[in-house]
Order: structure tokens, then C-alpha cells, then sequence
């Protein structure tokens, strides 16, 4: 074991480390090494007091500007009240039965104060902080030990406050920096002009000038990006070496007989992509695809003549969709688009045809019987379910493409269990209709060829957003139920959705009903991840109560029905029957419409509490209208005020219809999330200095090098400190992911 891998009881006692462990999850001295100052401040360069936020953890630096002792009325005890500053904004700080602290806290006096920001009587404040005053007449030596240079402000928690962390991380650097390895070979830090790691952590943690932070930086991101991208390029490099069957489509087969169906001219980008589709599927190893673009750019129809290709080889392929509802949606299109192509072998059906057969855990014993010999003998080309298709009794005879529709909703294992029922890895296309960036794809599918549709199909009309303020203007609400009632009017259809089902358990706490609601199978993303409700607001309007609402109210004598992940599969599916039949007006539904629903006779959407729903999200729902030759409408419905972040997110969206930019400013907002793990966001960042949205260049420079040097030395026999580096990276989970892909 290295000497950055001791545990840190040996650096800093048990007492210490145990806190370390259990608030940060800081374990040995290479943790702490790498727990880099979240920002710095100089001295004489106070904290702007009035950005601090309500039941925040804050670290600032402040001067004493009034310190007040308060005898209690009647009752022993007294409560010390110190007033800080910035010179523009105040905070309180507020120590109970503590009067002897005032010979320390003097006016005047200037220090670094931490504590949770609280509200009592509209005033903000610290209760019973903790600080470190850095003026030399204070009687302290933190004006000495930082004095000179930047202050660095860490990351930190109640029980171990910033101040406390650098003494511990101080600690680490005197002893252990000398053992730090270089995981960067010496060439490539020459070619970059990139200076040691030991002096970039001594210079992160103890800059002298922003010069220092900014070359520690610099050095410190190429490291987050090299050992990633090394990570990644062996991925590649192991897939690539993997055999796979070619499949080819043949003239006059299965895929030109669709073609000569289609009622319309492929998009240049669809006739792009589905060309570098067909010359992967035609290698002796494995595709890596990872196919996204605009919604309703025509993805699902470029997989579909990928699968048609498989099946004219001889294979057989198989989409897998996140829920029943998404599942049905894909077969009955599909067998739409493809007529008696889809009943190969049955009567009536064309000779150049194969079975198209669905799978789905709430499907009948005979009708899932049926489904699964026609897939273990070959009759079914194409299978498209959900989780379903993983399991131990699905068999197929040649099983060539697996399609992954919305890879993020799926665990690493259940896709790996499904490319392992080929004899040989089958081909992997995977499909997502979130618009990510260009770096964010190389970084997050660094493993995956990837395939853009940015270009929308002829035909397709433009969808106008407009944000409705419900409470500022609740004119603009009754004007948009008028819209929907105009829209139905004209013979057109519409959604209205909310974040909630309803129908919830009314005695169980929000978390836990929370927790309940997205532990059903088809309720992956029904519940909004980017506003959960606060104590202060009221619950998020469901689909069960809105549905009651508007049949009382403005939407009365229209045909409403309900739809949500928890209703009876046969339910669900009866209800998008009668959808897409023109047989319902409205659609009052969760988010389980979010993507692949199609029925382009609906022109108009309303988005119930749109401010609980991310930016891409919300841009993959009013992706649901605008598909048939109306014009789209999409309104947000918000209760927010003008000015307010939330207002900000619902005006973005409102402003663009650019998917790629929306994925951005959703990016900035809620950070990469770990970027190795089976989560894109909403957790906490493995990337501690490098964003994959500002440091393009870092990114793409480090893939090459990465490249470059794991076909030189594939196992980095060569290189053991960058071994060691990505074993520190890639932990039991991680690496597990990276093999299951």
C-alpha cells in the first residue's frame, strides 16, 4: 500500500479521520490530497453577505462590526449577538450561554465564520458558528498562517468547517507530498507545458497569487481528463477486438422493400447516419453507437432500418424501451410503418417479410408464450419490450442488434444481460432523444461512436412556447384552457401534464411517498427532478386532481382522460389506443409521455407546475405536439415569480427550440453528475476541476494524446503511476461499469 492510500487515522487520529469519513467521505491522505478548495478569498476582500441562501452550509470571511450581550428576561442565561459584515449586507451571529467569547469577537476584528444560514425574525444568521479570526491583535496565528497568499475556502461540513480542513490537508502536504506519484508521462507534460503534480496540489492548496491557482488548475483538469479518456480508450480498444458477426443488408431484401414503401424522402441526416450505421453493422466487430438528436428528428425510423438490415443478414434484433407504455407505442408504430412486411410467415403476409413481436411483463400467458418461440426460433426478426427481454427464458436464435432506447433509464447490468443472450456480442445502437453536448457525449459515451441528428423531417411544423405566470396574470391561465378548447375545435388533440399521479397514500411524508412513487417500474421519471417541493410550497398538482378540475371547469363537455405510470398495463395501453384514434380530446398524464409517444393530430400542451421539471425534460415533452402538418403550441404554467431562477429555466426553454443549447444551460444549472457512473446527473461529480462545457480543448487534446498512448502500451505497462491512477479512478462500481457498458 502507498503512503496516499494510508487511512488518514494514522495523518490526523481516529477522532478526526472518523469525522472526515462519515461528512465527506474522505478515507486516506490521497483523498484529502484531492479535496481541492472549492474558492479563495484575500484578506481585506470580504464575502458578498447578501448572496447567501437560506439553510445553506457557509464558509465566509467578514469583519466584526457590533458584538451585544443579551441578558434573558426572567430566567438565568444570556445570548450573545455579533453582528458581521461586508460593508454593504449583515449577518447575525448568534451564541447561546456564551458571554466570555466577547474578549475574542471585538469590533473591528476580521475572521472566516461558519455555520448553517438560518431566518429568525426576517433577520439572516449563524447560530453558534464556528470561526477563526484572522487579525493579528485578535490574539490568533491564522493572520500569519495565511498571511501572503489566498485563503482557501474548502468544501465543507457542520462538523468539520473549512479552517479545520486546511489544517488537516496542511498537515497531508508537509508530510506526504513528497510521495505523490506523476501519473502523466514526461512528454506529454513537456508538449503541454504542464508542471508536476506535487506542485500542483502544494500550489491548489497554498497559492500565492491567482498565477499559482490557475497553473494548479490547469495541470490538475489535464489529469481529470487524461486518466478518464486513457479509461475510455481502453473500452474501445477491448471492444474492438471483440468479433462480431458483419450483417449486411442484401439487394432487393427486406430494407429496400421498406424503403419502397416510405411515403417520403429520407432527411439528409437520417441518409448521413443511417450510412455510418450500415458501414459499422458490415465490421467483424461490434458497433458502439450512440444515436441522438432533436425530438422528432426521426431516430426511431433510422434504428428501425438498422434492424431491417440486421434481419435481411439473416440476425435478428431487438429494441428495449423503459416503459409498457413506450414499448407499445414503438411496436404499434413500427408495425404501422412496415404493413405486411411485419407478418412474415403469416397468411397475408409479404414473402420478404419477418414477425415483429412484443414483450412486456404484463402480457398474457399465450400471447407471451407465442412471443417468446417466435423469438427462439428465429420467426421474429425484431422483438421490441422492456425489462422483460432481459430475462433467463428469453432466447434468441441469432441475435445481432440491440437497440437502447433512453440508455439512462436502464442499469448497467439488465443491458449487459441483454447482449449476452448472442452467441457473439451483438451490434449496440443506443438512442437518446436528450441533445447533449459535444463534450458531454465524448466524456459521459467516450466508448461510443457517436451519430447526430440535428434536421428535422419534411412536414414538420414549428412548436411556440410561451411561459403562462399563473399567479401574476391568472388571465393568461384562462386564455390558455381557452387555446386547448380552440385547438379541440378545430378537430386537433392535447396533452396537459403534471408532476404528480395523485393518487398517493395522503399520510405518507413527501420523501417517502417520493421514494414509493418512483420504485414502480413505469414510474422511472414521473416525478420532476428539478423543483421538488419546499415546506413553503404547496404540493405539485397531479394529474388525477387537474383531470377532476378542468372536466368540472374550463374543459368541460371536451372527452378527458387520465394516464399514468401506475395504471393497469391494459388500461394504459387502451387509453393511448383511444389517443392516438382521435377518440380522446385531452390527455391529462405524468411524464410517462416524455418520449416516443406519437399522435400528430395533438397541436397543443400545457405543462401544469412547469417549473418542478428540468430543462430537457421539459423540452422532450412539448416534443409531443407540433408532429403532423398544425402548428405546435406548448404553455408553461408557473407559479414562480418573474426574476426567480425557476423563471429563468421556463424562459430559456420558451426562447430556443435548439435541444442542443436547452442541454447546455440544463447542464450548467445541475453539473455533469458522475460522469463514470450509471447516473448522468443529479449526484455528485467525480469531476472536481474539469467541466466538460469549458474545457473543450482539454477534452479533445487528452483524447488523442489517450489514444495514442493505449495503442502503444495497451495494459500502461510503462506507465504504472498512471495505472495506479486509474485504479483510483475506476472503483469496484465504476470498473464494473466500464466492463458491462
Amino acid at each position: 500500500m502507498g503512503a496516499l492510500d494510508e487511512p488518514l487515522t494514522k495523518l490526523v487520529g481516529d477522532r478526526t479521520a472518523k469525522v472526515l469519513a462519515d461528512s465527506l467521505k474522505l478515507r486516506t491522505v490521497g483523498d484529502l490530497l484531492h479535496h481541492y478548495p472549492r474558492r479563495y478569498v484575500e484578506r481585506g476582500q470580504l464575502t458578498s453577505l447578501d448572496e447567501l441562501e437560506t439553510d445553506e452550509h457557509v464558509t465566509v470571511l467578514a469583519r466584526i462590526e457590533k458584538v451585544t450581550l443579551i441578558p434573558f428576561r426572567g430566567r438565568k442565561g444570556d445570548r450573545l449577538e455579533v453582528v458581521v459584515t461586508d460593508g454593504r449586507s449583515r449577518l447575525s451571529l448568534v451564541f447561546f450561554n456564551q458571554g466570555w467569547r466577547q474578549k475574542e469577537l471585538r469590533a473591528g476584528a476580521q475572521g472566516l465564520f461558519a455555520g448553517k444560514v438560518g431566518v429568525f425574525n426576517r433577520t439572516r444568521q449563524l447560530v453558534s458558528p464556528d470561526y477563526q479570526l484572522l487579525d493579528e491583535d485578535a490574539g490568533s496565528d491564522a493572520a500569519e498562517q495565511f498571511a501572503g497568499r489566498l485563503i482557501p475556502v474548502y468544501g465543507a461540513s457542520a462538523q468539520m468547517p473549512s479552517w479545520k480542513l486546511s489544517i488537516c490537508i496542511e498537515t497531508a502536504l508537509t508530510k506526504h507530498l513528497g510521495d505523490v506519484g506523476e501519473p502523466l508521462p514526461a512528454e506529454l507534460r513537456e508538449r503541454h507545458d504542464l508542471i508536476p503534480l506535487p506542485e500542483a496540489l502544494e500550489l491548489i492548496h497554498r497559492p500565492r497569487s491567482q498565477a499559482d491557482r490557475e497553473r494548479a488548475q490547469s495541470r490538475l483538469r489535464w489529469d481529470e481528463a487524461f486518466v478518464l479518456q486513457v479509461a475510455l480508450a481502453q473500452r474501445r480498444a477491448a471492444d474492438s477486438a471483440l468479433p462480431a458477426k458483419p450483417r449486411r443488408a442484401r439487394a432487393g431484401g427486406l430494407l429496400d422493400a421498406f424503403d419502397a414503401r416510405l411515403p417520403f424522402t429520407l432527411t439528409e441526416g437520417q441518409r448521413k447516419v443511417s450510412a455510418e450505421i450500415a458501414a459499422d453493422l458490415a465490421t467483424e466487430h461490434p458497433m458502439h453507437r450512440l444515436l441522438q438528436g432533436e425530438v422528432g428528428s426521426g431516430k426511431t425510423l433510422v434504428a428501425l432500418r438498422a434492424m431491417l438490415a440486421v434481419v435481411d443478414a439473416g440476425g435478428q434484433a431487438v429494441l428495449l424501451a423503459p416503459t409498457e407504455v413506450l414499448a407499445q407505442q414503438h411496436h404499434r408504430s413500427i408495425v404501422e410503418m412496415m404493413g405486411d412486411l411485419a407478418e412474415g410467415g403469416m397468411l397475408g403476409g409479404s414473402d420478404l417479410g419477418t414477425r415483429v413481436v412484443l414483450l412486456t411483463g404484463s402480457m398474457g400467458v399465450p400471447a407471451r408464450r407465442q412471443a417468446l418461440l417466435d423469438m427462439a426460433c428465429g420467426d421474429a426478426g425484431i422483438a421490441i419490450g422492456t425489462h422483460a427481454l432481459i430475462e433467463d427464458k428469453v432466447q434468441f436464435q441469432d441475435l445481432g442488434l440491440v437497440v437502447v432506447d433512453e440508455q439512462h433509464r436502464f442499469g448497467v447490468e439488465q443491458r449487459d444481460a441483454l447482449r449476452a443472450k448472442g452467441e457473439q456480442p451483438p451490434h449496440l445502437l443506443v438512442m437518446t432523444a436528450t441533445p447533449i453536448p459535444r463534450t458531454v457525449a465524448m466524456t459521459v459515451f467516450g466508448d461510443l461512436e457517436t451519430s447526430v441528428l440535428d434536421q428535422l423531417p419534411a412536414g414538420r411544423s414549428p412548436i411556440s412556447t410561451h411561459v403562462v405566470p399563473a399567479l401574476e396574470k391568472p388571465n393568461f391561465l384562462t386564455r390558455a384552457w381557452e387555446r386547448v378548447r380552440e385547438e379541440v375545435g378545430k378537430g386537433h388533440q392535447a396533452y396537459v401534464v403534471c408532476p404528480r399521479i395523485g393518487d398517493e397514500e395522503p399520510a405518507a411524508p413527501a420523501k417517502d411517498g417520493r421514494k414509493k412513487r418512483r420504485a414502480a417500474e413505469e414510474d422511472f421519471e414521473e416525478v420532476a427532478d428539478a423543483g421538488a417541493a419546499s415546506d413553503e410550497r404547496r404540493p405539485p398538482l397531479s394529474v388525477v386532481e387537474t383531470a377532476e378540475m378542468l372536466v368540472r371547469g374550463p374543459l368541460s363537455g371536451l372527452r378527458v382522460e387520465i394516464l399514468h405510470g401506475r395504471l393497469a398495463p391494459e388500461a394504459k395501453d387502451e387509453v393511448m389506443r383511444r389517443f392516438a384514434a382521435g377518440e380522446v380530446d385531452v390527455l391529462v398524464a405524468t411524464t410517462v409521455i416524455e418520449v416516443g409517444v406519437n399522435v400528430p393530430n395533438s397541436t397543443v400542451m400545457v405543462i401544469m407546475d412547469a417549473d418542478r421539471f428540468g430543462v430537457s425534460q421539459l423540452h422532450q415533452l412539448r416534443g409531443r405536439v407540433g408532429r403532423g402538418s398544425a402548428a405546435g403550441l406548448c404553455l408553461l404554467v408557473s407559479e414562480m415569480p418573474g426574476g426567480s431562477a425557476a423563471r429563468g429555466r421556463l424562459d430559456a426553454v420558451a426562447g430556443t427550440l435548439d435541444g442542443f443549447e436547452l442541454s447546455r444551460i440544463d447542464l450548467e444549472q445541475r453539473r455533469e453528475g458522475d460522469v463514470l457512473g450509471q447516473a448522468q446527473s443529479g449526484v455528485k461529480s467525480s469531476l472536481k476541476v474539469l467541466s466538460v462545457l469549458e474545457d473543450e480543448e482539454v477534452i479533445l487534446t487528452a483524447r488523442t494524446e489517450a489514444t495514442r498512448l493505449v495503442a502503444e502500451d495497451p495494459d500502461l505497462a510503462a506507465h504504472p503511476e498512471l495505472r495506479t491512477a486509474l485504479e483510483s479512478l475506476l472503483d469496484e462500481d465504476r470498473a464494473a461499469y466500464m466492463e458491462k457498458g
